[in-house]
């Protein structure tokens, strides 16, 4: 008897360790922490477009790869931008901060949206723009504290080859330090062999841009069968145009296809995490600049090795923000603490965001601003410059020719309804929608009694975060400017200096608070290509070693040698 109790004893806690086991596994899978290391990062980085995939619930639009990409991973419906615009939203994709805490939130503050070399940089001191008091606004890089990096250097310092083809829109010239090697025609398969790798592949095939620069190219997609937002009138030059964004990313997604085979017949697939993203939301008036969900909400797909999670859908409030930090997470890599991006998957897996927040400061030569909480289901907007009207002249987005048809038929006082009121001539104090009855957000439910204590929370959240990140929109750009360049003098960053140790290590410093420091040796003496230092190295006797150090919105230091 005793020896039939034993083994009933021994046979539970076998069958409690398997389960216990086969618990700890699921859950270390669904989320996300079961991942090995060393495992490469791809992003897939597109322009200017909302969630309009067919995976989204489009069906007009044709994007079988990315389609397929989403069936084979985690599809988020609640990812936002920070802003409703590229360099102010990359400038947090690279940072894990908000634009609007360290004064990166106005666009655009130079030409350097392509990385250039710190000899190629220069600054215009008058380009026609003017602040909120009338002062005129020189080009300029945004300086943030000297703790703030780019998220790459954390991945290089842990053995990361890091590439960029090309696109580096971050408020700054990309420090020489960020990268690796970026330029328009750098791979992933230029990455040294025994070295995993970070790579981001940028496509301008859907940026607003890309609506006249291709007015030629065939269609893909019928205009009459596109879907037309409430707020456009059915005229044909809409309905052209709409044909051409769909038609747009309909060819982006052949290029994500080609990208994704090569990874595939390059062996490298199921060692891969994917992510898919748009710097901000759509590319038309009431989308791009825009700081509701049209102009912040975007598709975001991450695939993992062997098809994890496969068709997963996530509901959870994400920020383009919190990419640089899961990216960290799922390579084991703790996220700085002083990051407002979050982790959202992998070891370090924060906790869930209750709010997207937005902003909208100047765009090119049109100063506003705005501040939006978005839950998923509502949209609060506040206007802090309601004298301005919503959709405000810009040069470069009326090159679309639905969007001058508009501004004149808007002149001629020939819309009405739903495409009248995005035209209002002057904005309500506040904003309040339900996507759920409203998703082109244009009744306003603001003075609704039976979301008064709803509204109210959302007016809390934003004055609770605009004092926590200590909300940079109030001042002045002018002012800002002399902030980061005193009498606008850009700053230098010190030369480095060269010690050898005991041990016969180089250390290299440079008394620049925040500087990073590059350095080359050898053959790679004289090119673009340069490794991060992080810790002393070792070269030989009859090594050549230079060195140059840079602070993000500093000049470089001149290059100097042992």
């Amino acid at each position: 008897m005793m020896m039939i109790l034993l083994n009933s004893i021994i046979s539970m806690y076998k069958i409690k360790l398997i389960l216990s086991f086969f618990l700890l596994f699921y859950s270390c899978s669904n989320n996300l922490k079961v991942l090995e290391k060393p495992l490469n990062v791809v992003w897939i980085s597109c322009e200017d477009m909302g969630p309009i995939l067919g995976s989204y619930g489009n069906d007009v639009i044709k994007t079988p790869n990315l389609d397929k990409l989403a069936s084979e991973g985690v599809r988020y419906t609640n990812a936002y931008s920070t802003v409703g615009v590229c360099a102010p939203s990359r400038f947090s994709i690279i940072t894990g901060m908000y634009s609007a805490r360290l004064g990166a939130h106005n666009m655009r503050t130079g030409d350097y949206h392509n990385y250039k070399t710190p000899e190629q940089v220069s600054y215009r001191k008058n380009i026609g723009v003017i602040d909120k008091e009338g002062k005129n606004i020189p080009e300029y890089e945004v300086v943030p504290p000297t703790y703030v990096k780019p998220f790459t250097e954390i991945l290089r310092t842990n053995g990361y080859y890091c590439a960029n083809n090309f696109k580096c829109d971050y408020q700054f010239n990309a420090p020489f330090t960020a990268w690796d090697e970026v330029s328009s025609t750098v791979s992933y398969r230029d990455a040294p062999k025994d070295k995993p790798f970070f790579y981001v592949w940028n496509t301008l095939l859907t940026h607003e841009s890309r609506i006249w620069e291709r007015s030629n190219q065939p269609l893909t997609v019928n205009p009459e069968d596109i879907i037309i937002p409430s707020y456009f009138p059915d005229i044909p030059e809409v309905r052209n145009d709409i044909a051409r964004k769909y038609s747009n990313i309909e060819a982006m997604d052949k290029k994500v296809g080609e990208l994704i085979s090569q990874l595939e017949e390059d062996g490298l697939l199921e060692n891969t995490i994917i992510m898919f993203w748009s710097d901000h939301g759509g590319n038309l008036l009431r989308q791009k600049r825009a700081v509701g969900n049209s102009g912040l909400n975007v598709p975001l797909i991450i695939r993992y090795p062997n098809k994890m999670d496969a068709g997963k859908v996530d509901n959870r409030i994400v920020s383009l923000m919190d990419l640089g930090p899961t990216v960290l997470s799922l390579l084991n890599i703790d996220p700085p603490k002083y990051y407002d991006g979050k982790a959202i998957a992998g070891r370090y897996e924060d906790s869930p965001r209750k709010y997207a927040f937005g902003t909208a400061d100047r765009f090119d030569e049109s100063t506003d601003m705005q501040r939006s909480v978005l839950d998923g289901r509502y949209v609060y907007i506040k206007n802090f410059m309601p004298e301005q009207p919503l959709i405000y002249r810009n040069k470069y987005r009326e090159r679309i020719n639905m969007n001058s048809k508009l501004i004149q038929m808007d002149s001629l006082d020939m819309l009405d309804g739903d495409a009248k009121y995005i035209f209002m001539k002057t904005k309500p104090l506040e904003e309040f929608y339900d996507l759920v009855n409203d998703p082109y957000e244009v009744n306003n439910i603001i003075d609704d009694p039976k979301h008064a204590n709803r509204i109210n929370n959302f007016r809390i959240a934003l004055e609770n975060w605009q004092k926590e990140i200590n909300d940079q929109g109030f001042i002045a750009e002018n002012k800002l400017v002399e902030s980061f360049w005193p009498n606008m003098i850009q700053p230098k960053t010190e030369n480095v200096e060269f010690k050898i140790r005991d041990d016969g290590l180089y250390e290299l410093t440079s008394i620049t608070n925040g500087a990073s420091i590059g350095y080359q040796i050898d053959e790679k003496i004289g090119t673009n290509s340069w490794s991060l230092y992080h810790k002393p190295i070792t070269i030989g006797d009859k090594q050549k070693i230079v060195a140059r150090a840079i602070r993000i919105g500093y000049k470089a230091s001149e290059i100097t040698s042992n």
